[in-house]
């Protein structure tokens, strides 16, 4: 059964139906996953183009992994996420496909515990 452990604060309105959670405990670690419709070129999936802010639109230190297979990417914070911040998870243009096509914009998700 999911909860909703995150409260997801702003979206893109064509990213709505697009974001699920489930989460099973509700603690200050989680993973992002995000999934990619084509073969990503895995040079481009990186702490620069993938990442986590806070309020003070500092980056969080994460870890990130890409499922080749899966056309899945993983993105962990290293440290656990404060229940009293705001956070925004950023996927900008530069993540690329494989045949080197960008993200028309990029994808800004506003959450908090």
């Amino acid at each position: 059964m999911a909860y909703n452990y995150i409260e997801i604060s702003d979206i893109p309105s064509n990213m709505s139906n697009k974001v699920k959670q489930n989460l099973k405990f509700k603690t200050g670690n989680f993973v992002w996953r995000v999934k990619f419709n084509i073969p990503l070129d895995p040079k481009t999936v990186n702490n620069d183009t993938m990442f986590v802010t806070n309020s003070q639109n500092q980056k969080l230190r994460s870890y990130i992994n890409y499922n080749m297979e899966l056309g899945q990417i993983e993105i962990e914070g290293i440290e656990a996420y404060a229940t009293s911040e705001q956070y925004t998870l950023h996927i900008t243009t530069a993540v690329k496909s494989r045949g080197g096509q960008s993200l028309k914009e990029p994808v800004q998700i506003k959450f908090k515990l």
